[in-house]
């Protein structure tokens, strides 16, 4: 029977990058991380393979562990000499290796790792932003005008603070099928 190797197209980029990288200086550097002990580890070509498709595929934990077991290609790269049916890993173990690798990246930069200042793109996470339609949002509005008016000298006929006040209150049960309808009345 074939293996893995010869089944595949010898012209296809990923698997002429599979050949061409070297993978026995990452089993060496990383290979003396691991302890003999415990748990048999995953092999490290295949957790430093996942992490190269994850970043060249633009791919999430999960998504390239479950793409692993359809692409032969992708377990081809990851130093399989079969086609494997399971997933190779569970993603968190990416998750763990990720980390040993920054620690270890850590340790060898010593005092230089620590840098004075952080520069952190925060374009992926998330914001504090409030919907303009939010009844918090609008109740701040409410009250900014009352401290505007104050501050200019401007006599307010009436503040309605109670239909406010009655009107935050009834946003809190939003929520409630029952009082949808009364918290929709006291956002408009």
């Amino acid at each position: 029977m074939p293996t893995l190797a010869e089944q595949l197209d010898p012209c296809q980029a990923l698997k002429q990058l599979a050949d061409q990288m070297p993978w026995t200086e990452f089993e060496t550097t990383f290979g003396k991380y691991y302890s003999p002990e415990g748990r048999p580890a995953k092999p490290v070509r295949l957790l430093v393979g996942l992490r190269l498709l994850k970043q060249r595929f633009n791919q999430g934990d999960e998504t390239v562990v479950a793409a692993w077991g359809q692409n032969p290609h992708w377990q081809y790269f990851c130093g399989m000499p079969e086609l494997q049916w399971a997933a190779p890993c569970d993603p968190s173990d990416l998750v763990y290796f990720r980390q040993r690798i920054f620690q270890v990246s850590a340790q060898l930069h010593g005092d230089k790792a620590e840098e004075k200042e952080v520069v952190v793109d925060t374009t992926v996470q998330e914001k504090n932003i409030t919907c303009p339609t939010d009844s918090k949002l609008a109740h701040k509005i409410i009250g900014r005008c009352w401290k505007l008016a104050d501050r200019h000298g401007v006599k307010l006929r009436r503040r309605y603070r109670k239909a406010v006040r009655h009107g935050v209150r009834a946003q809190r049960w939003r929520k409630d099928p029952r009082k949808r309808k009364l918290a929709h009345r006291a956002l408009r």
